[in-house]
């Protein structure tokens, strides 16, 4: 039972992922980089990097990710009172992406809408922020649409380039979730002023202390890990059946599952690995095809746990840790719905990953190197390849407003969308 309410719980009723439509091979980076490929497939856990294309952006990622939601979990979107993206990939030094897919998605005007920024930890701020606005009685029956989206990118040949990624997951938040009831008000935090990854308003490509930064993550896993075990200890909670963890690249969620068997918990190097295998592994198999979506990537390893194992979890208990660099991490938990695994087939949460593109090196060069080109000069009647279902960044106009262009089911694209608000 959700201790955060006595009413009912609250969490997370459905869930859906989004992905560009193409991807790398990280064999054929290895290759192209002449480095052996174990370096990359083993010494990572990487298999392919999903690249955004010209025509693809967080926003785009956001609402084929949220659209994907609406139509598989039948979502009522008039029943929608609070929006909130988290993203570290900025388009605009004002106007938030959640204010694009607010319109693009066509949700009420009667909506909370706004984008949560802290690195990698901006989801998760946005996924407290709709918990407790539901929890508090100030959502008056409405729900909550949360959606993380990113573009992870790293300089060309730089340490950073093989866990690069794009993608975006959206999740429903609502009173009596048929996915994942969430403790509300029980969550371990930590929180420091670092310098272990950061991207100047002059870059788009991110600068990371490399080492450093797994430092910080082990540190904040230790922190907020133990800040949530003394409370669950009182409550007299019980035992984690899994957990997913952020996954900037998969062997960095061994790291911290290790980090926290043995340093918070006294378990030795065998208990350390057979615990990971068995509580972590499962929720990695996404990640390791698309690669880091920043403040998704928690929420992608959460899908990824509920496709492989929602049958088997229902009325279990699983933790979840999310970090952000800067730095700030939170350990909370929740309990898998009994029928869980029944949603979970229809949400067909694999499905965005079966449909996609192998880019060649030489394809995928030519892509990062145009990344600062964005089409421009555009009208409202301009012609894209818009795929069923799907979003496009058509362009900017001459204004400097960006255009998007919405594809409905199975028809021509039918909705625009500009910035037209004032300061």
């Amino acid at each position: 039972m959700n201790q955060g309410t006595s009413s009912s719980t609250v969490g997370i009723d459905a869930i859906a992922i989004a992905t560009p439509r193409a991807y790398l091979d990280l064999v054929d980076l290895a290759a192209a980089r002449d480095v052996p490929s174990d370096k990359y497939t083993k010494g990572l856990g990487a298999i392919r990097m999903a690249i955004a294309g010209r025509h693809e952006d967080p926003v785009t990622l956001a609402t084929d990710a949220a659209s994907r939601l609406f139509a598989r979990a039948g979502v009522d979107a008039s029943r929608i009172g609070y929006m909130a993206v988290g993203t570290e990939t900025g388009i605009d030094h004002s106007k938030p992406v959640a204010s694009y897919v607010h319109g693009l998605l066509g949700l009420p005007a009667a909506c909370r809408v706004f984008d949560t920024k802290h690195a990698c930890f901006g989801g998760t701020a946005a996924l407290m922020g709709a918990v407790e606005w539901i929890a508090s009685g100030a959502a008056r029956g409405r729900s909550a649409l949360v959606v993380c989206s990113d573009i992870a990118r790293y300089a060309l040949g730089s340490p950073g380039e093989p866990t690069q990624g794009a993608g975006a997951v959206a999740l429903l938040v609502t009173e009596r979730p048929r996915l994942v009831e969430l403790e509300v008000g029980h969550t371990g935090t930590y929180a420091r002023d670092v310098h272990d990854f950061w991207r100047p308003l002059s870059r788009r490509d991110a600068l990371v202390d490399g080492h450093y930064s797994v430092s910080c993550y082990l540190d904040a896993v230790a922190g907020a890990f133990g800040a949530w075990r003394d409370e669950d200890v009182r409550r007299g909670g019980a035992p984690l059946a899994r957990t997913a963890y952020h996954v900037p690249y998969v062997k960095m969620a061994k790291k911290a599952d290790r980090h926290r068997a043995i340093a918070c918990e006294g378990l030795d190097e065998a208990a350390a690995e057979a615990r990971f295998a068995r509580d972590v592994g499962s929720s990695l198999a996404f990640a390791a095809e698309v690669g880091n979506v920043y403040t998704g990537s928690l929420y992608m390893a959460l899908a990824a746990l509920l496709h492989a194992e929602a049958g088997v979890l229902e009325g279990e208990r699983v933790g979840l840790f999310s970090y952000g660099s800067g730095c700030v991490a939170e350990f909370f938990a929740g309990r898998v719905a009994v029928g869980a695994a029944d949603v979970v087939e229809s949400l067909a949460l694999d499905e965005p990953l079966r449909d996609r593109v192998r880019l060649d090196f030489g394809a995928y060069e030519a892509i990062r190197r145009a990344d600062g080109d964005e089409p421009a000069g555009v009208t409202a009647d301009d012609e894209v390849d818009v795929a069923s279902d799907r979003c496009a960044f058509v362009g900017v106009d001459a204004a400097e407003r960006r255009v998007y262009r919405r594809a409905t089911h199975g028809s021509t694209p039918r909705a625009d969308a500009a910035s037209t608000a004032a300061a």
